[in-house]
């Protein structure tokens, strides 16, 4: 009997040390991080945890907007398969209009397998603040732990570090293995007075000094060896001015549409017949693009959805289309092989290479995969691939 107690007792103590040591990957999101904002400011922590680890810039999906890039981040698929095509858009199933503040989390809008849901079923834990989609019911389930966006006060960046740390510090059995959190800066200084400003500079060199406070409380964890920091963005951000309008209104006749829906895209809703009326007269227009629906270029991934509009209008980089003559300092959403649209990549941990740095970029539905790399599951069926990343992994 004792050998048989002794036996259950280092049974007990090996999955107890072997429960203690699983890996953890935190990964933040700073919205509307441009990949060179570490270059034009003062980013002494983003600059060591490259060295230390891996650096990479990151190219979004189109359109380069927030709700539709961090949802492909989630779920490894792209606006135009997960169906969170624009930060407001018409859905022809419920004949309402997906629009944040208002109902964006009626789960009909969101597809695709978000990665706290794929993690859920086989048997990991996700703790997630504030990242879009994470406070709604998709497939009826939440995160493990999230935080609801509809609830204000807001937390405030160091509240968010703080809750991060506290789910690190959380038992074995309960602490997450995965802990995904949003912070909406530098976007808003961005939109607000233009990616070179000092407004932008402040955030970006605030944030910094955040992380690198959450990194050096990290390693002060008895599990610090284990757990992996990715930060990373949605978009990145140009500089836009009231000279770089275009006004749509202008070129057509409104008897030939039933609507323009401006933002990024601009999408266009014909009346019947009238599609090569309206393709003709923005044929010559300066500085945009205008596609059928079924003809935009392929490499954007973008056309298949049924709530995109017969017409798909894009713009050169730092042009806007509107129905008015003034415009925000800075904006986003234009087409994501430009490279004020891509974003920084950097990560840290046992699971990551030291000292590398990849020249290429990749595209962001990559990153679905490997975080169910790092959690060790097997990911949904999505547009991304590991083997376009793992080159950043440790051997």
């Amino acid at each position: 009997m004792k050998k048989f107690l002794m036996t259950l007792l280092l049974v007990a103590i090996a999955f107890t040390s072997a429960l203690s040591g699983e890996r953890c990957t935190v990964i933040i999101s700073l919205d509307g991080f441009r990949w060179d904002y570490t270059d034009w400011y003062n980013t002494p922590f983003l600059d060591s945890l490259s060295s230390h680890g891996v650096k990479a810039v990151m190219q979004p999906s189109y359109p380069s907007v927030t709700f539709p890039n961090h949802y492909t981040l989630a779920t490894g698929l792209v606006p135009d398969h997960h169906g969170i095509i624009a930060n407001r858009f018409y859905d022809k199933r419920t004949q309402s209009t997906f629009q944040l503040g208002k109902n964006q989390s009626n789960p009909i809008f969101w597809g695709g397998d978000p990665i706290w849901l794929t993690a859920k079923r086989q048997g990991k834990r996700v703790g997630v603040v504030y990242w879009p989609g994470s406070d709604v019911a998709i497939k009826g389930e939440y995160p493990d732990y999230w935080v609801d966006y509809s609830q204000k006060p807001l937390l405030t960046f160091v509240e968010r570090v703080a809750r991060i740390e506290q789910m690190l510090k959380m038992p074995v059995g309960k602490r997450p293995q995965l802990i995904m959190a949003y912070f909406s800066e530098p976007d808003h200084s961005g939109h607000s007075f233009g990616p070179e400003s000092r407004q932008t500079r402040k955030q970006v060199e605030t944030l910094d000094c955040l992380l690198g406070q959450l990194w050096d409380d990290i390693q002060h964890l008895p599990n610090a060896a284990d757990i992996n920091l990715i930060v990373t963005s949605d978009h990145g951000m140009a500089r836009v001015t009231n000279e770089r309008i275009v006004r749509l209104d202008k070129y057509l006749d409104p008897s030939w549409y039933e609507t323009i829906d401006y933002g990024f895209p601009s999408m266009i809703f014909a009346k019947k017949g009238c599609e090569k009326r309206i393709l003709k007269a923005l044929s010559s227009v300066p500085h945009i693009r205008a596609y059928r629906k079924s003809e935009v270029p392929s490499y954007l991934h973008f056309g298949t959805n049924e709530n995109i509009g017969d017409i798909v209008v894009l713009t050169d980089i730092g042009f806007v289309t509107s129905n008015h003559d003034t415009t925000i300092p800075g904006n986003h959403g234009f087409d994501p092989t430009y490279s004020d649209m891509n974003v920084i990549f950097c990560a840290a941990g046992p699971d990551f290479k030291k000292g590398y740095k990849r020249q290429a970029t990749f595209p962001n539905v990559d990153v679905y995969p490997l975080l169910a790399h790092l959690l060790g599951i097997t990911p949904s069926p999505c547009d991304g691939k590991l083997e376009d990343v793992e080159d950043l992994l440790a051997k």
